[in-house]
């Protein structure tokens, strides 16, 4: 029994078994900060491959599947399948509506041709968009865009509703020379055509401000009233969902297409330039080359669309590269729709009809059954899908690519898919894991250190102690328990600290990222405090409690100075969504991993304390007793 006693003393009147396990503490929190991240990191990829993707994607890329609705049905037959969404997948050039000249007038995009409600079915696209109406600091400009489109019922809606004194002011808000004489300005008021006011209009929307006061409240409404998004708090998030504009097909690009969605150092975002280049007010120019069944370039194939809205997958480099255009659409521009075939050496002859294509098939099963489940049922219903085509006798220029014949043919999990990404992703963090784990041998060394130390100090005690009839074994039960104790008053130390960290990643971002006034100016001031402390107190003071103030006060004061240069500079943005791919920072504590990284500890500085027990235990009793 007297074994915890003397661990007890022996850690309760001494400072130094702190240092033991603040250095345990310290390494537990490292590892498991950078292993949460990673794995975070992991699970990001996972989840938002699965989100954007469904369970399992069938594909067979440039010819395209044709009959894809009679496999989406075949497939969406089996109950454990929610919904199938067809897909045409293509590269182009999409031009911004950016002045001429700019470097990034056209953007290089992957362009994704879907049916908006089954596409959201599958892999939650309706959760992604970015505007749910119109920011107010845009609204201006929007009206400035009704104008422009529709200048010709802004004539004879909105000009009928002014009456004499905002057409007066109309006027004066857009004449180059000041009016003074209210006679003259009635007069110019008589004479004026609806037309030309209508213009008039159009260049104070452009260029001048207060638009209720000179234009009055029914006015603004009525203009308002000839753009849903103005009136209609909804109609911009159906525009999204419906990949329309006005009646009109339309782009939904992601976030980062536009280089006017600019991310602040807080992580926050903000359009550009006031908000004038909010990208729903703008129509883009979407250019693609398609491909013939042969490999063979076609000549390109270009179109105007507006942009409805903007969605934000959380991926950077989907948000940068992906727009999404409706399934008609990109099936034009690709050739990969409906169209008759032609007798080669008469082409006015008409042999048959090429069905409409899709390059991929996306598959969202039931919560709960595995992806690889998922696979062979899709799988099956593919097989029944082949086996139904070749019992209609379709033609040749009808029949869908062979499973197990056609190579390019694919039906893959989701993972699988995208196995190129998430393999290395996996091996990186076990290779952190296994670096940071290289730690443990510091730590190690310094409980080892620690303890020869501790072993010499209680030499004589030992020998006191084997003289009274104390086993060797008993002396290193003695330090073991003291190391055992260390080890796991650090580990739960460390993932405590570990924890912390990593669930305020975001708050620890921001402040690096905007650095708060006050710990700077907090930090200088402490180190003032203790300069001016010790330096009132530095006669007669023993030389140990003078260099820690001076240490501490140096310290203090070059973090208080690095935080206010720091903000000074703007701030520093370590989670970069250009470098990581997403956009939000890891924060989850991977449990299992901390747990298993406290017991490694633990067992860690156990081991380490036996190498000063064996020295502890091979004293001589004699030879220690005489020890000074």
């Amino acid at each position: 029994m007297y074994q915890p006693l003397l661990t007890s003393r022996y850690l309760t009147t001494r400072m130094i078994p702190l240092l033991a396990v603040a250095a345990v503490a310290l390494c537990v929190a490292l590892v498991i900060v950078v292993i949460s991240v990673m794995t975070g990191f992991l699970n990001m990829v996972r989840s938002s491959g699965q989100t954007l993707m469904g369970d399992v994607v069938i594909t067979y890329p440039i010819r395209g599947i044709p009959q894809y609705d009679t496999l989406i049905a075949a497939i969406e037959e089996h109950p454990e399948i929610v919904a199938a969404t067809p897909v045409v997948d293509t590269w182009g050039l999409l031009r911004m509506p950016y002045p001429e000249g700019d470097a990034k007038e056209s953007e290089q995009v992957q362009i994704w041709g879907i049916e908006p409600e089954s596409f959201s079915a599958v892999t939650g696209f309706s959760d992604t968009l970015q505007w749910d109406n119109v920011p107010d600091n845009v609204s201006a400009d929007v009206l400035q865009d009704v104008f422009d489109h529709r200048s010709e019922e802004v004539a004879d809606t909105v000009v009928p509703l002014l009456d004499e004194q905002h057409r007066m002011a109309l006027l004066r808000a857009t004449y180059h020379e000041e009016l003074e004489d209210d006679a003259m300005v009635r007069h110019l008021v008589s004479i004026a055509s609806d037309r030309e006011l209508a213009q008039r209009i159009g260049w104070f929307l452009r260029h001048g401000e207060e638009h209720s006061t000179v234009l009055g409240a029914g006015a603004i409404a009525a203009m308002q009233h000839l753009e849903p998004r103005l009136h209609d708090s909804e109609q911009l998030r159906r525009d999204g969902l419906t990949l329309t504009r006005n009646g009109r097909a339309a782009i939904v690009p992601g976030r980062h297409v536009s280089k006017a969605n600019v991310r602040t150092s807080t992580g926050e975002y903000r359009v550009a330039a006031g908000g004038y280049w909010w990208l729903p007010r703008f129509e883009g120019t979407l250019t693609t080359l398609p491909i013939d069944s042969r490999g063979g370039m076609l000549e390109p194939e270009s179109v105007v669309l507006p942009f409805a809205n903007e969605f934000a997958s959380g991926v950077y480099l989907i948000d940068q590269t992906r727009v999404m255009v409706p399934l008609d659409v990109v099936q034009r521009m690709t050739h990969l729709d409906e169209a008759e075939l032609v007798d080669e050496d008469d082409l006015t002859t008409v042999v048959g009809t090429s069905p409409a294509r899709a390059t991929m098939v996306l598959v969202r099963g039931q919560d709960g059954i595995p992806a690889t489940d998922l696979r062979d049922i899709v799988r099956a219903a593919y097989r029944s899908f082949e086996a139904q085509c070749d019992a209609e006798n379709l033609p040749d220029s009808e029949q869908p690519p062979r499973l197990g014949r056609d190579p390019g043919l694919g039906i893959l999990t989701w993972e699988e898919q995208n196995a190129s990404f998430i393999g290395p992703v996996e091996k990186e963090r076990e290779l952190m894991r296994t670096l940071f784990s290289i730690v443990y041998l510091v730590c190690g060394a310094l409980i080892v250190a620690i303890f020869w130390a501790i072993v010499y100090e209680k030499t004589r005690d030992i020998g006191i102690l084997r003289s009274v009839g104390a086993s060797r074994s008993g002396i290193v039960y003695i330090f073991l328990l003291y190391g055992l104790f260390v080890g796991v008053s650090g580990a739960i130390a460390g993932v405590c600290l570990g924890w912390l960290i990593t669930t305020n990643m975001p708050t620890i971002h921001d402040a690096m990222s905007a650095p708060p006034l006050w710990l700077g100016v907090s930090l200088v001031s402490a180190s003032g405090l203790l300069v001016i402390w010790r330096g009132l107190h530095w006669r007669g003071c023993k030389l140990l409690p003078l260099l820690l103030g001076i240490l501490g006060a140096v310290v203090l004061g070059a973090l208080g100075i690095g935080e206010l240069m720091l903000r000074q500079s703007g701030g520093v943005v370590l989670w970069d969504p250009a470098v990581y791919y997403f956009t939000d920072i890891p924060s989850d504590v991977d449990w299992a991993s901390a747990w298993i990284t406290a017991a490694a500890a633990a067992v860690c500085s156990v081991i380490a304390a036996a190498i000063p027990a064996a020295r502890a235990a091979d004293i001589d009793p004699v030879g220690a007793l005489r020890y000074e």
